[in-house]
């Protein structure tokens, strides 16, 4: 499911914000509303996407939220002769509100 960038100061304070290392540099943003979790869009659709996590940071600097985190899904344990996976090897690290830009 996904919600407009626009439509989350309806929904303040956001439980989580979550920045998803898709890659080196590009993360997307989701968000969870009553326990719900929604990746954000654009007004015009696309998914929010951002260059790092501090980018994210100052996207949402003026909307209330009770915890920004970063998340990492590793596919190295995916790998060719490898045992298949029986638990999410998520990792989740809380940052945000650091004033660092």
């Amino acid at each position: 499911m996904g919600i407009k960038f626009s439509q989350l100061k309806k929904h303040e304070p956001l439980q989580k914000i979550i920045a998803h290392s898709l890659d080196m540099a590009l993360y997307q943003v989701s968000v969870m509303i009553n326990n719900v979790e929604y990746y954000v869009t654009e007004d015009s659709g696309e998914f929010l996407r951002a260059l790092s996590p501090l980018h994210v940071q100052k996207r949402f600097e003026k909307i209330a939220y009770a915890q920004m985190m970063l998340r990492q899904t590793s596919a190295y344990d995916e790998m060719c002769g490898q045992p298949d996976k029986t638990s999410s090897n998520m990792l989740e690290v809380p940052y945000g509100k650091n004033n660092l830009y």
